[in-house]
């Protein structure tokens, strides 16, 4: 019961790694508001990458719960495996806005509120794509690279207020995001072939990101900071590359 007493609000919390850490933190005695855009039994509907839907849960949280410990900000969106040159403007907005902003109001509003009861921990997921190429789409690569600078940036400038921030970086889960690729590759035989450039030979599955989560939030990590914490199987200590040339097609 690492969580006892604390108040966490989880985003992305439908599904995958959100709901995987809700449960957890549950169980670990917390009270949590998981929010999400989809609606599910539980679920607080809300807008990561709106400002007015952040400040809306922090205040349930305050108005409901006395405070907020913890703030996993977990929520967002793939955007595809286009090329550059085949992503537009509205399609990079679109994954910075929940990615990127999200994390960046999670932080603003939340760590206010957090050193009001004399500090907390706020966790953001990021990506191993974030760390460099070949592990995800170009806008949503840079968008996971915004987030692990988001978190040393947002650690320096809440020194003295015992507020952490830190980011995971998960490598391939099998959650709602993953899933045309685990389904692929059960329709077609190749299940097996599920992870297997990662040194443990397999994908990983939600709660293995959520019981890193639970680390970040709780006292056990008292002493980490501005941290990018990876959760990959081993894949981001070689990245396999391949040569994808200049992402266009001749007509």
């Amino acid at each position: 019961m690492r969580l006892t007493g604390k108040t966490a609000i989880v985003t992305g919390a439908a599904s995958g790694i959100g709901r995987a850490t809700a449960a957890l933190f549950r169980a670990e005695g917390a009270s949590v508001i998981a929010a999400d855009l989809a609606e599910a039994e539980g679920i607080v509907p809300a807008d990561a990458g709106s400002e007015d839907d952040v400040r809306r849960l922090i205040e349930m949280a305050m108005s409901e719960h006395g405070g907020l410990d913890i703030f996993h900000a977990n929520a967002g969106v793939s955007g595809g495996l286009a090329s550059l040159f085949e992503q537009g403007v509205e399609d990079w907005e679109q994954i910075l806005r929940t990615n990127l902003i999200g994390p960046f109001l999670a932080i603003k509003h939340a760590a206010p509120a957090m050193r009001e009861r004399g500090g907390g921990s706020i966790i953001c997921t990021a990506s191993v794509a974030g760390l460099r190429a070949g592990a995800g789409g170009p806008a949503y690569s840079a968008s996971k690279a915004g987030v692990i600078n988001l978190v040393q940036v947002a650690a320096t400038q809440l020194a003295g207020s015992n507020v952490r921030v830190n980011a995971i970086c998960p490598g391939l889960i099998e959650t709602g995001m993953t899933r045309p690729v685990y389904d692929w590759a059960r329709d077609k035989g190749k299940e097996d072939q599920i992870g297997r450039l990662n040194p443990l030979k397999r994908g990983g599955v939600p709660d293995e990101i959520a019981r890193a989560a639970l680390f970040l939030a709780s006292d056990d990590s008292s002493y980490v900071n501005g941290h990018a914490l990876v959760v990959d199987g081993g894949l981001s200590v070689s990245h396999p590359y391949s040569r994808q040339g200049w992402g266009i097609t001749s007509a």
